[in-house]
């Protein structure tokens, strides 16, 4: 499947940057790419975008304003010089976060996040799980798969979704990892990033920024830090 996007920048520079980088993944077709948000928003209805790649400081209308104003758009990723816009940009449920000057490993790594998430967003079953003592039942389409709890290495969010990762293989359930978490089987993972939960037992290795978990490098949010040292060194 490909995927409409637009990008907005009023910065002629970036714009181009962003292009380059969005043409190197033949999932995203470009629809519009504007100088202004007030350009974007006159033309939405010919470019009909399903993703928004945006800047944030654009003078009278913010990328924050236009996200606003277009919530219904599956996806939106900031691409910004303001780092202290992150809190905001959550809140107008940005998948993704990027600080210019944009690097290319970066940007995959998002892209590949970006096409997990539409791609299950888009396909015509929905993901469901139940749980029954050490075991959650994951249903996928038709089928159940039985996944046991201590064969989960980390949880990762993908907005209203949650990845399952086990030693084997990924699954897709349709929950929030802050409700997932919620739930009394998975209380014992900790949250090492806004979009992590790992399973203690599995952590191999940690550093300032990372968790390595069989061999798997997870990321260390700040404001998580002190709670990952507390809950796995102990």
């Amino acid at each position: 499947m490909t995927f409409r996007c637009i990008i907005v920048d009023d910065n002629e520079v970036d714009r181009l940057t962003v292009s380059a980088y969005v043409r190197r993944f033949p999932f995203l077709e470009i629809t519009g790419i504007y100088g202004s948000a007030e350009d974007a928003l006159a033309d939405i209805q010919s470019s009909d975008p399903q993703v928004l790649f945006l800047d944030i400081d654009m003078g009278d209308q913010s990328g924050l304003d236009l996200r606003r104003a277009l919530l219904e758009v599956e996806a939106c990723i900031f691409i910004t010089s303001h780092p202290e816009y992150a809190v905001d940009s959550f809140e107008v449920a940005a998948l993704d976060f990027l600080v210019k000057p944009l690097h290319l490993d970066r940007f995959t790594a998002s892209m590949q996040r970006l096409e997990s998430y539409l791609e299950i967003k888009n396909k015509s079953h929905l993901f469901d799980h139940s749980l029954q003592g050490d075991t959650v039942f994951i249903k996928d389409g038709q089928r159940q798969h039985k996944v046991r709890l201590s064969e989960i290495l980390y949880l990762e969010a993908l907005k209203d979704y949650t990845r399952i990762v086990t030693t084997e293989r990924k699954y897709t359930v349709l929950s929030t990892l802050g409700n997932l978490l919620r739930e009394s089987p998975f209380t014992g993972f900790v949250r090492s990033h806004r979009s992590f939960a790992v399973q203690p037992h599995f952590v191999q290795e940690i550093s300032s920024n990372d968790l390595l978990v069989n061999g798997i490098s997870i990321p260390i949010g700040r404001s998580y830090k002190d709670q990952v040292l507390h809950q796995i060194r102990g």
